[in-house]
């Protein structure tokens, strides 16, 4: 019996270890929190998850906090296609919270697409940080 016990304890212990250690990690405030996207996409990275998923603890700990979510685009694209995906980067953010057990009615989001970059400038090494999702708190 408790060679059967020790297998089966090596066994999670391996699939924990495989899985990698947790990056999620509550930040000590939530204005200007910032996920970041691939080009024309509205899709979270791991990474993004794990800051999203960050956010969630945050607002489960504080749970008189109310955030918005605004989404944000490169400069390529006409305003209209900007203002499309902005909103979906700010919904796919607000669904990783949401999913994590925090009330939508405490989350609103906006789209400004490409109209409030973060960073000036052109070329990709400007663009990939003006690709994101905001949170500030409201």
């Amino acid at each position: 019996m408790k060679i059967k016990n020790f297998a089966m304890l090596a066994g999670i212990a391996g699939l924990l270890s495989a899985c990698g250690g947790s990056s999620i990690v509550e930040p000590a405030d939530l204005n200007e929190q910032r996920v970041f996207f691939a080009f024309n996409s509205s899709e979270i990275s791991d990474e993004s998850r794990d800051n999203l998923l960050g956010q969630a603890l945050y607002m489960k700990n504080h749970e008189d906090v109310k955030i918005q979510i605004a989404g944000n685009c490169d400069e390529r694209g006409s305003t209209e296609y900007n203002l499309a995906l902005g909103a979906r980067r700010a919904n796919a953010a607000k669904d990783v919270l949401v999913n994590d057990g925090i009330d939508p009615a405490r989350i609103s989001t906006i789209s400004y697409g490409k109209e409030r970059p973060l960073v000036q400038g052109t070329g990709e090494e400007v663009w990939k940080y003006n690709r994101n999702a905001t949170t500030t708190v409201k």
